[in-house]
């Protein structure tokens, strides 16, 4: 327990008692200090000396109060000199000053602090004695390294830092996840999550809430969100890793939060993505053509290539030929007609299957996609957009495409300079809208099934 001298006597102040209290009340905030303090009077006698002191360096207040000066016990003779001057120097300095001292613990080891030192003031104002706070310099440094690090990441970060509390709503927030969440670092604060991100809210609180029953996971997570911003959405990845805050003064773990740092892998998981697809749209349309070379009917191969293009690309395909033969460009000027040839099933995805021999041309209305790719020679794309479920199972009818269809693409079937036929993909609400490597792609399979087409009409006109 901290010990302070005390003398005379409180006749002229009132009973002994309020004067216990309020020494035992001094005594009890010095020994809660988490700093090490003591206090020398005016001729350097120590008058104060707190248990964080005695934990540092080892001499009890029982053992410090009363002594004159450091010297011979808490600073070694050759450096009591310099560290009593450097202290009492505070009492008619202003202000408070730090020092850094090498001092003795009563076991003999020596441990380096910093001080800060300041005058103590009597009633009439005058300097009285000097106190002086003081901590091991490591735990210092380690001190000001943290603030220094806490500083350095809520401003010059280059990833988003975000402090959510434990209803798991931001309560700090760095610039660059400012930035990122399409916002001001104010506007952010005590904002339910939900209102900042349009996807990705649900996946995201579920993670936190993880962190805050069990703590940090083991690895960093990709979360895929998307920002609410005036011009829209936008869908990110973000690479997410999250630390449980608890608070270090309670004697249990308290939580207070958690740190939840992000960085933008959006570009690198999309080119990641987009690999992945080509070398398996290449590896596709390799095992069609060694599937297809196996066929002897080069329709059959021409349905082969449909097969294999179909995974993971669209639900269903159609596949319509020009009536009358191949169409060359000096006789594309008059009205076309589309027969079927093949077609996967309308209802669960399948296998591709020849049309019926009848011949008829398919009833396709004017400015169908498949007439506009014949007459344009290019590929063709359709989608209904954000319309009620009946309206779009109607447009699809219109078409005569499966009610399930949102979205079309149909490339031209061409080979030696003329128009065979049309292949059109399509895709139900499940999947997005055909992007510009969807394009690449069919016009690659258009091009194989059209040789296997052209083939094919060679080899029935040389039996008959």
């Amino acid at each position: 327990m901290s010990a302070s001298r005390r003398s005379g006597t409180t006749d002229e102040l009132g009973p002994d008692e309020p004067e216990r209290d309020g020494a035992d009340l001094l005594a009890a905030l010095l020994d809660g200090m988490d700093a090490a303090l003591c206090a020398f009077d005016a001729d350097g006698v120590v008058t104060h000396w707190n248990r964080e002191a005695e934990r540092i360096l080892g001499w009890s207040a029982a053992e410090a109060v009363g002594r004159r000066g450091l010297t011979g016990w808490a600073a070694r003779s050759a450096d009591a000199e310099e560290v009593e001057t450097r202290l009492m120097s505070a009492m008619h300095a202003p202000g408070r000053q730090v020092h850094e001292f090498a001092l003795v613990t009563k076991d003999g080891g020596r441990v380096l602090v910093r001080t800060q030192s300041a005058a103590v003031r009597g009633p009439d104002g005058k300097p009285a004695g000097v106190y002086c706070a003081f901590s091991e310099v490591h735990a210092q440094i380690d001190l000001e390294r943290s603030i220094a690090l806490s500083e350095a990441l809520f401003e010059d970060a280059s990833w988003g830092v975000v402090l959510v509390d434990a209803d798991l709503r931001p309560a700090v927030v760095n610039a660059h996840a400012a930035r990122a969440l399409g916002t001001g670092r104010t506007a952010v604060l005590g904002r339910p999550l939900g209102e900042l991100l349009a996807q990705g809210v649900e996946e995201l609180e579920s993670a936190l809430t993880h962190v805050l029953a069990e703590g940090a996971p083991p690895a960093p997570a990709e979360i895929w969100v998307s920002v609410r911003a005036p011009e829209g959405a936008k869908r990110r990845c973000w690479r997410c890793g999250f630390v449980r805050l608890a608070s270090p003064l309670a004697e249990e773990p308290v939580p207070l939060g958690v740190g939840w740092l992000f960085q933008d892998v959006t570009e690198a998981k999309q080119g990641e993505q987009e690999a992945s697809l080509l070398r398996f749209r290449t590896n596709q349309l390799h095992r069609a053509a060694r599937a297809a070379a196996e066929c002897e009917d080069p329709a059959e191969a021409a349905t082969v290539h449909l097969d294999f293009a179909l995974a993971g690309f669209a639900d269903h395909a159609l596949l319509d030929k020009v009536a009358g033969g191949p169409l060359t460009d000096a006789g594309a000027a008059g009205p076309v007609r589309l027969v079927r040839f093949a077609a996967t099933p309308s209802g669960a995805p399948g296998p591709t299957f020849p049309a019926a021999e009848a011949g008829l041309p398919v009833r396709y209305g004017d400015g169908h996609p498949a007439l506009q790719c014949v007459a344009r020679s290019g590929t063709v794309r359709a989608g209904v957009g954000t319309v009620p479920t009946e309206q779009a199972r109607a447009w699809a009818t219109a078409r005569q495409w499966p009610r399930d269809t949102v979205h079309a693409l149909c490339a031209v079937l061409r080979s030696r300079g003329r128009t065979l036929g049309v292949v059109t993909f399509l895709r139900g609400s499940g999947r997005t809208q055909f992007e510009r490597s969807d394009i690449a792609y069919a016009e690659d399979v258009a091009v194989r099934v059209a040789a296997a087409l052209d083939l094919a009409t060679e080899a029935r006109r040389e039996r008959d």
